[in-house]
């Protein structure tokens, strides 16, 4: 019989696309990983692996037998959570990523919450974008990720991950107090604070400002969204900003409307094998009452 451990090598090595990359997930030596893949080739006596310039691509027959251990693995991971589920109450450990604003707002209120509900369970938390977040929480890395979607960005989909709705809350423009901007429009000349390029919430900003008929001077970049608020506080930039980060704290910028009053999605996604887990249930639970009241009632 084919040892799982070894299944899951190959299947990482699919996903993950060289022996270093499997060796940094799973916290292996690059040699353990590949002699571990050479002990799998002789048990089932055909080659599953060759080079490819720099880098070990699967064979057919390695591509074969990497999507049945995808199954096997899900099916394990199914067993486990049904073994979690007979008894009754969440326990054990789940694995979370979260993007910033959440990471402020919704995580203290989460972790209040199981400290009462679940007190059994273990939270490990990493803040992380969710472009990568999504990904990571695919391939097993993390058991739920708390991901954003902006209108007209959506999130990436990756097969074999459910998707559940946490709220939306509303996108503004954040100008300095007491300034003269009124409008989108009336900010086309001053600088700008923005995340870096390739950030969802940088698209959407940009083309929030060519759709108002002009191209934003982003002086600053920083995915720090405390930063960003500090620099338009101070009068130095303007910036779009999410109800999220700022509701129920005391800011000292003025949030005005967006053409089209746009909302942005939030949502948590787990691997469908696991979905049904009472401890990926007690944390969704939890997020969920950790919403703001003033962000859940807009």
């Amino acid at each position: 019989m084919l040892e799982v451990r070894r299944l899951r090598l190959l299947r990482e090595l699919r996903l993950r696309g060289t022996i270093a990359a499997v060796a940094a997930a799973l916290a292996y030596a690059p040699s353990a990983v590949s002699q571990q893949l050479s002990a799998l080739e002789r048990e089932v006596g055909v080659p599953l692996t060759h080079k490819q310039g720099r880098r070990l691509a699967l064979t057919p027959q390695g591509e074969l037998l990497a999507q049945h251990a995808e199954r096997v693995l899900d099916e394990l991971e199914t067993a486990e959570r049904a073994v979690a589920a007979s008894l009754g109450r969440p326990i054990g450990t789940v694995r979370i990523a979260v993007f910033q604003s959440a990471a402020l707002s919704l995580v203290p209120g989460m972790l209040r919450i199981l400290s009462e509900s679940a007190p059994e369970l273990r939270i490990e938390m990493v803040q992380r974008e969710p472009e990568t977040a999504l990904y990571d929480t695919h391939v097993g890395d993390f058991d739920l990720v708390v991901a954003e979607q902006y209108p007209g960005h959506a999130a990436p989909q990756h097969l074999g991950l459910d998707r559940e709705v946490l709220m939306t809350d509303a996108l503004r423009l954040a100008v300095p107090p007491g300034s003269d901007i009124r409008t989108l429009v009336d900010a086309a000349s001053r600088p700008w604070v923005m995340e870096p390029v390739g950030a969802a919430s940088r698209h959407f900003g940009e083309q929030q400002c060519r759709v108002a008929g002009f191209e934003p001077d982003v002086r600053f970049a920083t995915a720090d969204l405390q930063a960003q608020m500090r620099l338009v506080e101070t009068g130095h930039a303007v910036g779009i900003v999410n109800d999220l980060t700022w509701v129920g704290t005391q800011v000292r910028f003025e949030p005005l409307p967006l053409p089209g009053a746009p909302r942005r999605e939030i949502f948590t996604a787990a691997r469908a094998a696991s979905s049904g887990s009472p401890a990926i249930a007690a944390v969704r639970e939890a997020l969920r009452g950790a919403v703001p009241t003033e962000v859940a009632a807009d």
